[in-house]
């Protein structure tokens, strides 16, 4: 399996909070990272709209990403929330590692 990077905005940090415990505890995702506060200017049924949010970073593997993306959908509020992953090119042996160790069923 590949490690990969998951972006996913939620509303606020405490959804961000309440879906980043979940994708840990299911051992989905190894840490997420919670920028508390961005802004996000985009499209949304044919309107341009802006918004505070908060950004979940999710490290997981490539593997997990399906079941990773279903269990999102299931607590998020959005209608369609933003679920994009990348692979990672490098990756220092050690977190690879820990990685591997916490994401083990």
């Amino acid at each position: 399996m590949k490690e990969i990077v998951v972006l996913c905005t939620a509303k606020d940090k405490a959804e961000a909070k309440t879906i980043a415990k979940a994708l840990v505890q299911k051992r989905l995702a190894a840490c997420v990272n919670i920028v508390a506060q961005i802004e996000s200017i985009y499209m949304w049924k044919g309107e341009v709209c802006e918004d505070g949010e908060a950004l979940m970073i999710i490290k997981s593997f490539d593997g997990l990403f399906l079941k990773l993306e279903r269990e999102i959908k299931s607590m998020h509020s959005y209608e369609v929330p933003e679920i994009a992953a990348v692979k990672m090119d490098e990756l220092s042996a050690d977190y690879a590692k820990w990685m591997k160790d916490v994401l083990k069923s």
